[in-house]
């Protein structure tokens, strides 16, 4: 029951922050667009995802959810949720095993569709439970790492329904990534470490909008702020913003907290930590855990000093240097933190919802592939928050319009 009423408390602060999700949930509850649909859900279990359920069971699904990090679980949410009548398998600090049997636990729902953060469900649906796949119709992915492998799936004709990359809508990548990921990463590394920017140099490897994003946050909190890059277009981007660039190699000597946002593997390896200062610190904010080369950092440590601070492990050299390990190399601002603040998950979790309707009046039209956010919905999201915050925008005049569709008028 403690648990149950900490989660209702946690939902209902998030929702206030959420209007345009709890207003698409009252017109789904009136228009029941998703009536006798099941979906399977592989998302992060907090309070904003809590809001997200709430709508889509309001549009008549019946809903499984697990988890997509096992360290992000808010088991006092989860708690809440099982309350609305959705099969919750998620729970706080589960082991790898674990993490994928709650998985296959969602899957036995036997979906219609499916709504995935990060790739690992529908990557089970193809390699593991291909007996179920047949019903799948459809599904959505959350993030910028399950839309690389599903691409890459698809490109290989091994993608077998039509799935909607919700995270490729402009609200997604300008706000949520952004803005979110700008914000929510900074919290979880203030609130494991508790330091003082100011002064400090900040490597953020990638400058994606996740990047940007934490380079912004970093640049405003008084950090000299290092960009790594691979992307020759991103890097003089970043440059031209009055970033510094240089490669990991010559990075990884110069300094304090280093923050990895790329989507791909062994972006700090071996060869860069034992070049690193004492007591410098390393935080992942992609999505797995495998952007920080954890196992090298074994390999190296003479000596680990675990929970130092809370989400905070300390690995010592042999050289007596101290390198500090956030998250288990996890999600920071979701394992530190509480994640992306609920306003900015409002735009996020409403895009989804919209989506998923879209996606059930379409899907008999689609064939496997991964598809774009129809630009309608972007708009309808952004208008719906913009009136929800009580700001206006123009409109276009008559003349205006057809100056516009016009090739006719010159200057």
């Amino acid at each position: 029951m403690d648990l149950w009423e900490s989660g209702e408390r946690q939902i209902s602060w998030a929702a206030r922050s959420m209007p345009v999700l709890t207003a698409i949930g009252e017109r789904f509850a009136l228009e029941r667009p998703l009536e006798g649909l099941k979906i399977a859900a592989c998302l992060h279990v907090t309070a904003e995802t809590a809001v997200l359920m709430g709508a889509l069971k309001a549009g008549g699904a019946e809903i499984a959810l697990a988890a997509s990090n096992p360290l992000s679980t808010q088991d006092d949410v989860a708690e809440a949720v099982r309350a609305y009548g959705i099969a919750v398998h998620a729970r706080a600090g589960v082991d790898r095993a674990t993490y994928y049997r709650h998985i296959h636990q969602a899957l036995d729902l036997g979906p219609d569709l499916v709504l995935d953060d990060g790739c690992d469900l529908v990557n089970i649906l193809h390699t593991e439970r291909t007996d179920l796949l047949e019903r799948v119709s459809g599904g959505c992915e959350e993030t910028t790492t399950g839309i690389i492998r599903l691409r890459q799936m698809a490109a290989e004709g091994a993608l077998r329904f039509p799935v909607v990359a919700v995270n490729d809508t402009r609200t997604k990548r300008m706000f949520d990534n952004r803005y979110g990921t700008g914000q929510s990463t900074l919290d979880g590394i203030m609130r494991a470490t508790n330091t003082m920017l100011a002064g400090r140099t900040v490597v953020v490897a990638g400058f994606g909008f996740c990047g940007r994003g934490v380079a912004e946050r970093a640049k405003g909190f008084g950090a000299r702020v290092i960009v790594t890059e691979i992307d020759a277009v991103k890097a003089l981007d970043a440059t031209l913003q009055g970033y510094e660039v240089r490669p990991m190699a010559q990075a990884a000597l110069l300094g304090d907290l280093f923050v990895t946002v790329t989507g791909n593997r062994d972006v700090i390896r071996a060869e860069h930590l034992s070049v690193m200062k004492d007591g410098a610190i390393l935080a992942n904010a992609g999505h797995f855990d495998v952007e920080i080369d954890v196992r090298a950092l074994d390999e190296l440590a003479h000596d680990v000093h675990r929970g130092v601070r809370p989400n905070t492990d300390e690995y010592v050299m042999p050289d007596g240097r101290r390198l500090l390990l956030l998250a288990e190399g996890r999600l920071v601002n979701l394992t530190a933190a509480e994640g992306h603040p609920a306003a900015v998950m409002d735009m996020s979790f409403s895009a989804q919802a919209l989506a998923v309707a879209w996606l059930v009046g379409e899907r008999s039209d689609l064939g496997p592939g991964v598809y774009d956010v129809p630009e309608e919905i972007d708009h309808e999201v952004a208008r719906l928050k913009l009136a929800a915050t009580g700001i206006g925008i123009d409109t276009l005049t008559p003349d205006q319009e057809d100056y516009l569709h016009s090739w006719r008028m010159g200057s």
